[in-house]
Parts: structure tokens; C-alpha cells; sequence
């Protein structure tokens, strides 16, 4: 039953593969969502096309959303968007949305999905951290949001580099609470 609407805001840090994975993995799971809204900052698009070498952003039956349009529906909590991710997140936006500041349509979604006690998932994507950035993961956990940062397992012997970054991916479906076929700990496959 599809019945999740999700907003998807992919921001400027390195890890393109990992909101291209997530766009991948949220069309093949459909049935379980009613509608998906992406946001990409410009600087999103330059580091897509520098790390993956293309624009296949376009390639996906998305609704997307320019940085600026607050009439999108989840830049109000009555459209009742229930899960918003952040992949992957600069600790920019971490900031801005620590510090409740809603200047784009990322920060100003990531204020409402925590206004509303719905559920915000980070894909941090930054190391080392500074004093800064772990205060704002601290402020956003304590506002309801789940810092999720981008660090890959390997327990599933990934032998790609899109396997060892679906890692990630499949941690964050699992927070927002969709069914995906995804390595288990301590589960044989048949």
C-alpha cells in the first residue's frame, strides 16, 4: 500500500552516489510510497556531475523542486509529509537547520518535518568533525531528527563501490521504515 510521502533534499558534500542509490531504491519501492519530493542545491548538481560523471538526476520520475519554491506542498507540515532525508547533508545545512534558520527549501522542509514530530534522517557526509558539527547533530537529535552519518558497513562483503555504498542507503530506507531486500546481521540468504 502506498502510503509514505517522502521529500528527498540532496545538498552540495561529497556522496553523490549515495542520493543516486536512494533515488534508485525509492522508485523500486513504489507500492510503499505515494509520492517522493526532491530538492537539490546547485552546488548538488556540480558535485553530482563532477563524482558521477553525468546529470542522471533528470533520469528519475520525481517531482523536483528549485531551492527557492516555497510553495512546494512540504514547505508546510499540512501536505503532511511524514519523512524527510537530507542525502547527503553538508554540515552547512546541518547547521542551518540546528540553528532553525529556513533560507532554502531544503532548511525551511527539515524545519517542518521537526515542527510536525515527523521523522528527519541526516546522511552526513563530513570527517573530521569539529566541535560545531557535533553540537548541531546534537540539537537536531535532540529536536526528533536521526543523525545517519554516511559510513558504510562491510560485514555483507560489498566488492563494489555501489555496494559499499548501498550499505548506507539500506540503513536509511530502514529508518524510514520501508521494506527493502537489504543484507540482515545474523540472516542467511536462501
Amino acid at each position: 500500500m502506498a502510503n509514505k510521502k517522502i521529500v528527498v533534499a540532496i545538498t552540495g558534500a561529497s556522496g553523490s552516489i549515495y542520493a543516486k542509490i536512494l533515488l534508485q531504491k525509492l522508485a523500486q519501492l513504489k507500492k510503499q510510497i505515494s509520492e517522493v519530493g526532491v530538492v537539490m542545491s546547485d552546488n548538488a548538481k556540480d558535485v553530482w556531475k563532477f563524482e558521477l560523471e553525468d546529470e542522471s538526476y533528470h533520469d528519475f520520475d520525481f517531482k523536483f523542486y528549485d531551492k527557492n519554491d516555497f510553495m512546494a506542498p512540504f514547505a508546510s507540515g499540512s501536505a503532511k509529509y511524514d519523512t524527510m532525508i537530507i542525502v547527503p547533508c553538508s554540515m552547512g545545512t546541518m547547521g542551518r537547520i540546528a540553528s532553525g534558520i529556513s533560507n532554502d527549501l531544503t532548511s525551511r522542509a527539515a524545519d517542518v518535518i521537526l515542527k510536525e514530530r515527523r521523522k528527519l534522517i541526516l546522511v552526513a557526509r563530513d570527517t573530521p568533525l569539529s566541535l560545531i558539527h557535533i553540537n548541531n547533530m546534537k540539537a537536531i537529535t535532540e529536536a526528533g531528527g536521526i543523525i545517519c552519518p554516511a559510513v558504510p558497513s562491510f560485514y555483507n562483503k560489498p566488492k563494489t563501490i555501489y555496494q559499499v555504498a548501498e550499505t548506507v542507503v539500506n540503513r536509511v530506507l530502514d529508518l524510514a521504515g520501508l521494506e527493502s531486500d537489504s543484507f540482515r546481521w545474523g540472516e542467511t540468504k536462501a
